[in-house]
């Protein structure tokens, strides 16, 4: 997955070898967002998720929306979205476990390691990682945070099911 704040960048992330783009630009206007996200969604060979907008995922037809983990609830996304998919970014076991039970189709957890796009934050590293895929059996978990192309291959040997990269794929 690559998270990227442009079309334009999307379709790099893509031909890097990205197979789904999540589309963030939090500073961004909805009208701004929405015309990235329709722009990305009629070009992307791939799916799309929005990060943090359920409504501008359906208006651009985007595949799903990604839940900052204080955002609104995964069920009351669903709600939104329907059998779009809903994934939520995680910080700890408690909030990968709320989100599962209620329903989320993944969740993305981090920082692994230290990145640039989260300054503040320490990584957890790859035993947190562990725990989280240990337990959610049923939960795809998505490893972000200060992975390259070189640490791609120990957040997989770790269970992740994929991993989540900004500048990796720019």
């Amino acid at each position: 997955m690559a998270v990227v704040s442009t079309a334009d960048a999307g379709l790099r992330a893509v031909a890097r070898g990205a197979t789904v783009l999540q589309l963030r630009a939090p500073s961004s206007s909805a009208a701004t967002l929405e015309r990235e996200a329709d722009r990305l969604v009629a070009s992307s060979p791939v799916p799309v998720l929005v990060s943090a907008r359920c409504d501008v995922a359906i208006a651009s037809a985007a595949a799903g929306v990604n839940l900052p983990e204080h955002d609104i609830s995964v069920a009351d996304a669903r709600t939104l979205v329907g059998a779009r998919l809903v994934g939520r970014s995680v910080h700890s076991l408690e909030a990968a476990q709320e989100a599962a039970a209620q329903g989320a189709d993944f969740v993305i957890f981090g920082p692994i390691w230290r990145s640039p796009s989260h300054p503040h934050a320490e990584g957890v590293g790859l035993g947190a990682l562990r725990d989280i895929v240990g337990a959610l059996p049923r939960t795809p978990v998505i490893a972000i945070g200060g992975v390259t192309e070189e640490r791609a291959g120990e957040v997989l040997d770790a269970g992740a099911a994929g991993y989540a990269a900004i500048t990796m794929f720019k």
